[in-house]
């Protein structure tokens, strides 16, 4: 059924590796694959901004990443595309997942992943903020 999924959406390979790009050059990411009990093969990457995750990008099966938002954002984009919705246990109102290979443009796609970046980065504290900057700066 996964290669149904991927066969039914052509661009999603091309995004998630776009993607895989985009979120691995930002600063002070790590990228931390998480593979289902028994299976040696990831399912999913978290991206994390100083231990907190800022993105969730499915590396099997079907293919598309979860990223943080404004609440109002998320509902308007919800409105706008069919290919975002909810996918997972976290809060609806702020998580939105984006299916890859949909009608939702790469651009846009990118554009949410960078502003879930600086949203959780924002968040951070005055220690973790100077630490990320030392790290941009490396």
């Amino acid at each position: 059924m996964a290669k149904k999924a991927a066969e039914a959406k052509p661009g999603a390979a091309r995004q998630t590796e776009a993607l895989k790009a985009l979120l691995g050059a930002l600063p002070g990411v790590t990228a931390h694959p998480m593979a289902p009990p028994r299976s040696a093969a990831p399912m999913v990457v978290l991206y994390k901004v100083m231990a907190k995750t800022f993105a969730i990008l499915s590396v099997r099966g079907d293919a598309f990443v979860l990223v943080k938002t404004d609440a109002h954002l998320a509902e308007m984009l919800r409105g706008q595309y069919e290919g975002i919705g909810h996918r997972s246990h976290l809060d609806r109102r702020f998580w939105i997942a984006i299916d890859l290979g949909s009608d939702v443009p790469l651009k846009e796609t990118k554009r949410l992943a960078a502003d879930s970046y600086a949203r959780v980065a924002a968040s951070l504290t005055k220690a973790q903020k100077a630490a990320l900057v030392k790290l941009e700066a490396a």
